[in-house]
């Protein structure tokens, strides 16, 4: 993912987590819920290795596959 679609998506499901928890408040189970989506949510925004992929070099020899 480039910087704008991972900034995008990770608000996005931080944002869904929030509306979770606030909508489920005597349901306790549907919380957890929104806390799973508020740690991916944050994974996803932070994870920046995704961005610093490294280019494969790839040596052809004749008579490989």
């Amino acid at each position: 993912m480039n910087t704008l679609s991972r900034t995008i998506t990770g608000i996005a499901a931080i944002i869904l987590g929030l509306i979770i928890i606030l909508g489920s408040y005597p349901k306790y189970v549907m919380t957890l819920y929104g806390i799973f989506f508020i740690v991916v949510g944050i994974f996803i925004f932070f994870n920046k290795k995704e961005d610093d992929i490294e280019k494969i070099k790839t040596k052809s020899k004749k008579g490989e596959k």
